[in-house]
C-alpha cells in the first residue's frame, strides 16, 4: 500500500484526477437523470431546494429516494429511519469487500472513503483495484467526483421540479432501472447469475413470511452465502 500511494502521488494531482474523472463519467451521466428525479420528488413532496442538497450530502444513496417518497406519504420519522438503515446495510458489505484494498489508510481517509461508497462505485473501484494500476486516492477521487455529481443534479432537479408534471419522463420508475441495470451488469457468469435468482426467491419469500424491510438483507446474505457453498464445491470437484 505504501507503495501504491507513492506511485500515485509520483503521478501527480493532474493524471490523479484525469483518471478518476475519466473513471466517473459513466456513473455521473447515470447519477444526471436519477438525481434529477430525486430532486423532483423532492419538490414534489414540498422539500425546500436547500433541504435536498442537504438530504444529498448525507446521504450519498438511491435510498434518499424512498426516504422522499416516505416524507410524502407522510410516514413517520421512526419508519423512515429504519427502513434506510435496513437498505443501506448492504454498504456495511461492500466497505468490508474495499478494505482490502486500504490497508494502513488512517481513519480520516476510511470515513472520507466510506461516505462515497455507492453500488456504483463499489463495482466500479472494485473492478479497477482488481485489474491493478489503481491506487486508493485515484478511488477516493473517483468516488467523490460522482458523489459531486449527485449533489449538483438533486439541486438542479429540485429547481426544476415546479415546471415539471407529477410523473412525467417516468421519473417514479428510475431507482427500479437504476438497481436492475445494476443487477444486469453483475451478470458475468452462471454462478453470478444463480446466486441473483437465489436471493430474489429468497427476499420474496421472507417479505411474504416476515414483516418489515429485513427481507432485503436477508435475500442478499443468503443469497451470497449460498452461491459461496455453491463455489466452493465446484472448485472442489
Amino acid at each position: 500500500m505504501k507503495n501504491d500511494k507513492t506511485n500515485s502521488e509520483a503521478r501527480g494531482l493532474g493524471p490523479l484526477l484525469k483518471s478518476a474523472a475519466t473513471a466517473a463519467w459513466p456513473i455521473c451521466l447515470g447519477y444526471l437523470p436519477l438525481g434529477l428525479a430525486m430532486g423532483v420528488l423532492g419538490q414534489k413532496a414540498g422539500i425546500a431546494p436547500w433541504l435536498v442538497g442537504f438530504m444529498s450530502l448525507c446521504m450519498f444513496s438511491g435510498t434518499q429516494i424512498i426516504a422522499v417518497a416516505m416524507l410524502g406519504a407522510g410516514a413517520s420519522l421512526a419508519a423512515i429511519t429504519a427502513t434506510i438503515f435496513m437498505l443501506n446495510l448492504r454498504y456495511a458489505l461492500m466497505s468490508s469487500a474495499l478494505a482490502v484494498h486500504l490497508h494502513g489508510a488512517r481513519r480520516g481517509f476510511l470515513a472520507l472513503f466510506a461516505a462515497g461508497i455507492t453500488d456504483e462505485t463499489f463495482v466500479v473501484n472494485t473492478a479497477r483495484f482488481q485489474a491493478g494500476g489503481w491506487s486508493r486516492m485515484q478511488a477516493l477521487a473517483m468516488s467523490h467526483t460522482t458523489f459531486a455529481a449527485w449533489i449538483a443534479a438533486t439541486l438542479a432537479g429540485s429547481a426544476l421540479g415546479e415546471f415539471i408534471p407529477p410523473g412525467a419522463f417516468g421519473i417514479d420508475y428510475t431507482i427500479h432501472a437504476m438497481f436492475l441495470c445494476l443487477l444486469v451488469l453483475q451478470m458475468q457468469n452462471r454462478l453470478l447469475a444463480v446466486t441473483a435468482v437465489l436471493s430474489m426467491v429468497i427476499a420474496v419469500l421472507w417479505s411474504l413470511l416476515i414483516p418489515g424491510n429485513s427481507h432485503i438483507i436477508g435475500g442478499a446474505v443468503c443469497g451470497a452465502t449460498l452461491g459461496f457453498f455453491i463455489k466452493r464445491r465446484r472448485n472442489a470437484r
